[in-house]
């Protein structure tokens, strides 16, 4: 049994930043599946280890970590080989701001929860959710390209020439944006580094189809 116990959703964009992490780091860690179309999320079980009913969550020996940017911040600091961050405040600075696009802005309006809430409250069908997601991570995906195509620190990757913590949700994103038909062709920088990360086997071992529980 390994030190780290993630539970997590194979489909979750929030678990794949993590299984990411945890891959390119070269660490263990024990699998536990949680179907959230199921509500096993709710459970009593994972409600003692995150009481905020999501995933992931990564069990430590220091105990239970929710929300995955912290969970990414933890690994870079007790595992920082190789490093998600750059070495210097600005880069560390712009590698967050740029993370956060996804992370803060897109994310949390376009969860399976949003999705449902939306569906029983308002009556929305599945073409109207689609349409829901499409909107808010289209502007999302518009203005991480607007800064990535114009800022000189961007490589082969979101900042430079080794992957770190935003490709890590870049990546996740776009696998995500899939599903639901978001229009891409006006990103061309973004699914540039897309390619980029794909090509790494650690990012494509976290990919939603490489895991266990996949249906």
């Amino acid at each position: 049994m390994s030190d780290l116990i993630l539970h997590n959703y194979f489909r979750s964009s929030t678990s794949v930043r993590v299984r990411a992490a945890l891959n390119l780091k070269g660490l263990d860690y024990d699998y536990v599946p949680l179907s959230l179309l199921k509500g096993e999320q709710a459970s009593a079980d994972h409600l003692a280890l995150n009481p905020s009913g999501l995933v992931p969550t990564l069990v430590t020996p220091q105990g239970a970590l929710p929300q995955s940017m912290a969970i990414l911040e933890w690994l870079d600091e007790v595992h920082p080989e190789p490093p998600l961050l750059p070495g210097d405040p600005w880069g560390r600075a712009r590698v967050r701001s740029l993370a956060h696009i996804i992370a803060l802005d897109i994310h949390p309006v376009n969860n399976l929860r949003i999705l449902k809430h939306i569906e029983a409250e308002f009556g929305a069908d599945a073409d109207a959710k689609a349409a829901w997601f499409r909107k808010w991570a289209g502007a999302g995906m518009q203005a991480l390209e607007a800064r990535l195509a114009a800022e000189p620190e961007t490589g082969e990757f979101c900042h430079g020439d080794i992957v770190g913590m935003a490709d890590l949700c870049l990546y996740a994103q776009v696998l995500n944006n899939a599903r639901f038909d978001v229009d891409m062709t006006g990103c061309p920088t973004i699914l540039r580094i897309h390619e980029n990360c794909m090509s790494l086997p650690a990012l494509e071992r976290a990919a939603p189809a490489n895991q266990p529980d996949a249906i």
